[in-house]
């Protein structure tokens, strides 16, 4: 399972202060706690903070001070990634490219050019479908116009959209059938993404939630995430999945192995 961190977001008050401050040490703390809990990219989103480019470097550069995990840039804004993409020292991901032909010509030929994982999330210019088929096609166009420029399909994340189950409750069984209907898209398939946290947005009961979910997820394919690495109830679940599903070796001790992996 790749955990992608989602913590260093500007929609955090810590963070939004730490960026408008440019003081390194809130965003270098949760770049170092996040990667110790496991995370394998972390999240850098600016949100509604700033639409300066060289913001994003600045963090970009503060969190490559303090670890080596890869990062994940989090605009749909060519001028904004493309320096990001050039601060960044190891395969960064883009997330992320809606199936509009206007971004995917935009941000494919940068993710290729730096050799970038993409996350292409299911949504076009009416927004994101809330049906099975709705989800697949634009799954396909994606997958499509990335093998068109040349992306490696490991290269490539296929994300379609986690709604509030709050406000949507229909919608989780949809997303399910569509997790399990894009992991045959191909072989070997793209990866599959989801941001975890949205399923749970505005829930009492975010935690379990998100961990229920995202087991039943993984179940039918799922297998990247963007999550709250520090919910360790979460990160057990994940752990003991992958047990199950045989994708770890049971030992007494597997929470510690997969901590240690």
């Amino acid at each position: 399972m790749i955990l992608i961190g989602e913590r260093i977001n500007a929609g955090f008050s810590d963070v939004e202060q730490a960026l408008e401050e440019k003081d390194p040490e809130e965003i270098r703390s949760l770049a170092r706690r996040q990667t110790e809990a496991g995370a394998d990219y972390l999240d850098i989103n600016m949100g509604a903070v700033s639409k300066d480019p060289d913001d994003m470097v600045w963090l970009v550069e503060t969190v490559q001070e303090t670890v080596d995990t890869p990062l994940s840039i989090d605009s749909q804004r060519a001028d904004i990634i493309e320096p990001a993409l050039e601060a960044c020292k190891s395969n960064p991901l883009i997330n992320s490219t809606t199936a509009q032909d206007e971004k995917l010509g935009n941000l494919l030929p940068l993710a290729v050019e730096h050799d970038a994982s993409i996350i292409g999330i299911t949504s076009g210019k009416e927004g994101a479908p809330q049906d099975v088929n709705g989800r697949l096609e634009h799954a396909a166009k994606i997958f499509t116009k990335a093998n068109e420029y040349g992306l490696d399909v490991d290269n490539l994340f296929i994300d379609p959209v986690a709604m509030p189950l709050k406000f949507m409750q229909e919608q989780a069984s949809n997303l399910l059938k569509s997790i399990s209907q894009i992991s045959n898209i191909s072989d070997p398939p793209p990866h599959i993404s989801l941001g975890i946290s949205n399923m749970s947005s505005d829930a009492t009961e975010k935690s379990l939630i998100n961990r229920t979910f995202l087991v039943m997820a993984m179940a039918v394919g799922l297998d990247a995430a963007i999550c709250n690495v520090f919910d360790d109830k979460l990160i057990k679940s994940v752990a003991t999945a992958e047990m199950i599903m045989n994708e770890g070796i049971y030992n007494d001790s597997f929470l510690e192995t997969y901590r240690m992996s």
